[in-house]
């Protein structure tokens, strides 16, 4: 993978698009600076947009062969996500995730990007705007909390633990509304749930080994691709509900990420039985 992309070049990129694009905007959003989308939850920012452009100019002329998969070039053309399965290599972002704690002032978002080399995810970067460090993975080399000094820890995810101690996060609000009562029910099986509304901070959290779960049932690949890796190179299990492998072009299916395939086995037993 390295001979395709240097993951650090692009961890940098979205530092920089973070301070030209993100951070002047954050706090200082005009009325006519967020936008909803599919739903009132569903908001695009001016940051979002021009973080965006910004990312896909400089990564264009980085890697031109690579086909760029953004979130809001996606809402602007939805057919290029149908690009993704074919591509030998392309390269996925979202320039603000956690739009909506952005546009409320709530400093919890964060910028992804992942890079995808023949169907497979290789690259996974989610870097923190306030905090000014990256999270990042490459295939079969651990994952990595890096911070622009050089200074790098390597991450674990927690050790597992019973089913009524486990603490973690559940997007529930994509589940099928027959399902969604059935699970939240399910969840007082577990000690904590909550929901951070940026699952670039989720991911965080899950790969420095803070919390036990994660579960989303909607898998758009800026979301979760680079997540994904990064769990899964800090020793997690991750599959579909199914037990499949959860692959860059699967937009469904569901997404339950554990310490350890027993842990999985066991949420997805007696909590997310969708």
């Amino acid at each position: 993978m390295s001979s395709t992309i240097d993951v650090t070049t692009l961890a940098d990129l979205l530092r920089r698009a973070a301070k030209a694009e993100i951070l002047p905007r954050f706090r200082r959003l005009g009325g006519d600076d967020v936008r909803a989308k599919s739903e009132a939850t569903d908001l695009v920012t001016e940051a979002d947009l021009h973080a965006e452009r910004m990312i896909k100019a400089e990564a264009g002329a980085l890697w031109p062969d690579a086909v760029f998969i953004g979130e809001e070039s996606v809402a602007a053309d939805p057919d290029l996500l149908g690009r993704l399965e074919g591509a030998d290599f392309a390269i996925v972002v979202d320039p603000v995730d956690g739009t909506f704690n952005f546009a409320s002032g709530i400093p919890a978002f964060g910028v992804m990007a992942s890079v995808v080399f023949k169907g497979e995810t290789v690259a996974g970067i989610i870097y923190d705007p306030m905090g000014d460090d990256w999270v990042i993975a490459e295939t079969g080399g651990g994952a990595w909390l890096r911070r622009p000094d050089g200074e790098a820890e390597r991450l674990s995810v927690a050790a597992p633990v019973a089913l009524e101690d486990m603490v973690g996060m559940a997007s529930t609000g994509f589940l099928p509304k027959p399902k969604r009562s059935e699970i939240l029910a399910n969840l007082a099986k577990v000690r904590f749930l909550a929901n951070y509304r940026c699952a670039a901070h989720e991911y965080r959290a899950f790969a420095g080994g803070h919390v036990h779960y994660l579960m989303y049932n909607k898998l758009m690949p800026w979301d979760h691709l680079a997540g994904t890796l990064i769990s899964i190179e800090a020793g997690a299990h991750a599959a579909r509900f199914d037990g499949s492998p959860y692959l860059p072009h699967h937009t469904s299916g569901g997404l339950l990420i554990a310490p350890d395939q027993d842990s999985w086995d066991n949420l997805r037993r007696e909590v997310f039985t969708i």
